[in-house]
Order: C-alpha cells, then sequence, then structure tokens
C-alpha cells in the first residue's frame, strides 16, 4: 500500500510499505482523510522532535521511520478477536493516543497528559496511508450525518474544545482568541457550540481574519487596534471571561494576558518553539492564572461529533483536500508559506 513515510527533517516520501497485521483488540481501516498537523509540520521542518530515533517508544516499540498521521477518519475493513464495539463498514473518527494506564495521571482520570503518552502518527505508523491498523479503543463511530471531511477533523476539532472548556466559561460569558488557524477556527465554535455568543477572534493576518469572519466570528486586528482596551470597552470594563492562546508567540501571550478578567485564565494550547519571554504582573494584581490545555478524551471527542452530527461545523473558506501525490508541495509546503489554511 502507498503511505506518507517521514525518515528525518525535510525528508518525507511516498512509498509503498507492507499492510499492518491486525492483533487482537485491532481494528484496520481503510483511510477516508487525514490532516496535517501543525505538529506535523514542526516535524517536518524542524525535526524530529516528538517522533522517536533511536531510542522506540516505550508503548509502541516504534522509532524512526514512520508513515505520519494522526489526525483521520476512516472505514473498517477488518476486525480482530475480541472487538465488539465496531464491525466492518463502521465509518470511524480515531482518538490516536497510545497510554500507559499506568501512571498516576492515567489512574486519576486524566489519560490524556500519561506520563509516556504516544500518538498513532508520531509514535507509530499512522493515518498519511490507504489503509492503517488501530486498537479498536481508540475509534468513534460516525452518524450518518458526519462525513469522512468532516470526521478527520474531529481530531483537531477535539484539542480546540478540551482547551474551550478549561476555560469554565458559562454560558453567555466572554472570550478572546488568540491566532486564526485552524485551532483558534475550532476553539471559536467549540465555545458557541457551548454557548459563549461574545468571542473575540484576534488576528494580525487580513486573509485569515477574512476566514473566521466569514464563518461569522468577531475579530480584531492587533496590529490596529488596542485590543486590550476594546474588550475591556465590551466587557465594561472587566475584562474576558477567558482568553485562549492558539497563536504560540510572545505578543499574543502579552496581550491575552492583558485582556482577561480577575481570577480568570489564559488557556495555552499553542505549541512554543522556543521559550517566551512574559510580563506575568498582571496575573500578581488579578489572581488570574495560566491554564495549560493537551490533547482530548473520549468526550471531547463524542461532544464535538454531536456537533457535527448538528451541521454546528463549517468547512468553508479554511478546508482544502489535496491527493496523497501532492502532499509536500500542496501539503507541507504549502501551510509552511501560509498560503492555507488546512489541509485534508
Amino acid at each position: 500500500m502507498r503511505a506518507v513515510v517521514y525518515r528525518g527533517r525535510n525528508d518525507i516520501s511516498i512509498d509503498d510499505v507492507p499492510e499492518q497485521k491486525v492483533g487482537d483488540g485491532d481494528v484496520r481501516l481503510r483511510v477516508g482523510y487525514n490532516g496535517i498537523c501543525g505538529t506535523d509540520l514542526h516535524e517536518y521542518f524542524a525535526g524530529p522532535i516528538f517522533i522517536p530515533q533511536g531510542q522506540e517508544h516505550p508503548l509502541t516499540g516504534r522509532k524512526l521511520p514512520l508513515t505520519l498521521g494522526h489526525e483521520f477518519s476512516g472505514t473498517v475493513t477488518e476486525v480482530g478477536l475480541g472487538v465488539t464495539e465496531v464491525v466492518e463498514g463502521d465509518r470511524v473518527a480515531v482518538m490516536p493516543l497510545w497510554t500507559c494506564g499506568r501512571c498516576e495521571r492515567c489512574i486519576a482520570g486524566r489519560p490524556n497528559v500519561c506520563a509516556q503518552i504516544g500518538f498513532h502518527g508520531l509514535m507509530s505508523d499512522g493515518g498519511m496511508a490507504e489503509s492503517t491498523v488501530v486498537p479498536a479503543h481508540m475509534l468513534h463511530k460516525l452518524p450518518d450525518a458526519v462525513s469522512l471531511e468532516m470526521g478527520a477533523l474531529v481530531e483537531p476539532m477535539a484539542v480546540a474544545y478540551h482547551a474551550a472548556s478549561l476555560g469554565q466559561v458559562a454560558r453567555g460569558g466572554t472570550a478572546a482568541v488568540f491566532g486564526a488557524g485552524p485551532i483558534g477556527i475550532g476553539l471559536w465554535f467549540a465555545l458557541r457550540g457551548m454557548g459563549v455568543d461574545d468571542v473575540w477572534v484576534v488576528e494580525p493576518s487580513a486573509t485569515r481574519r477574512a476566514a473566521i469572519e466569514a464563518l461569522g466570528a468577531a475579530t480584531l486586528d492587533p496590529t490596529s487596534v488596542d485590543v486590550p482596551a476594546a474588550i475591556a470597552d465590551a466587557t465594561g470594563g472587566s475584562g474576558a471571561d477567558a482568553a485562549y492562546d492558539a497563536a504560540g508567540v510572545a505578543p499574543a501571550v502579552q496581550t491575552a494576558l492583558a485582556s482577561i478578567g480577575f481570577a480568570k485564565p489564559m488557556v495555552s494550547v499553542a505549541i512554543y518553539e522556543t521559550p517566551l519571554e512574559t510580563p506575568l504582573i498582571n496575573l500578581v494584581m488579578n489572581e488570574s492564572r495560566i491554564q495549560g490545555s493537551l490533547c482530548y478524551t473520549h468526550d471531547d471527542y463524542r461532544n464535538v461529533i454531536d456537533l457535527m452530527a448538528q451541521g454546528h461545523y463549517d468547512t468553508t473558506g479554511w478546508v482544502e483536500k489535496i491527493a496523497m501525490g501532492d502532499v509536500v508541495a500542496e501539503g507541507f509546503e504549502a501551510l509552511h508559506a501560509g498560503r492555507k489554511m488546512k489541509v485534508l
């Protein structure tokens, strides 16, 4: 079968690779669509970062080279012994977490921050292939109203949904989202799905602002507007109930911290390639806080799929589909250059 194989920085090829065997408790999927994640971009242009090299991952036993892909949907074509959750023909989204089940985090019900966490497609052969094999417990069945294209977006939208929930914004509250890339867009959808109508998306790129404005979002251009002042004015001086950093750059973090009200959180869901210098005086004076957000839970997946089934998510203007053979030029390179926002 064909697969997108990663061997190291700037080294990706489409190869013929053998199909994986289906073991007990496993399921083979015919992959429908696979999204290119920001993490994939980091691995291609600056990695290996998370992908194991030299030493095998403790949960998967795998290292370079690997088939990429952890944002994907597919159709069940074969089930292993003991699998009862799905049958051949079921369409599914995949929650691609490898967790140990033994560390204090897993035992506490927080497997999304497992001490040995791995990802299908980063620590094992993933979904940028014609087929892949996953443990059945990773699967979420898609209702008829959710397409395979939308199913491939469940993973990044669940990242955003999990982060949105950590902000603990009450229905009817206010929020500010910094960055209008795929996760920022997902945050806007998630917050709206939670009943938070007043959400400002802060984005310096005119192209990205236009894309999310077309979906119905209110935006602020930080290059021309005093964002904290604008949010304070809109909230009667109290500031936003939560801010979310999906940009990963120092100006966004600093502005987000200046935009939240007292005792409110800034939720960090970006990937930070380098350390940031950030003034923390606002946290001290307001008793506000920075809250990290990693991955998702099965509940996040179920909530996203339910919203998708209701038609809540709209991919118009920010999601594009390409062929596997174009994965480098029209995928990685185009995303890195800013010519596209999200590619399946």
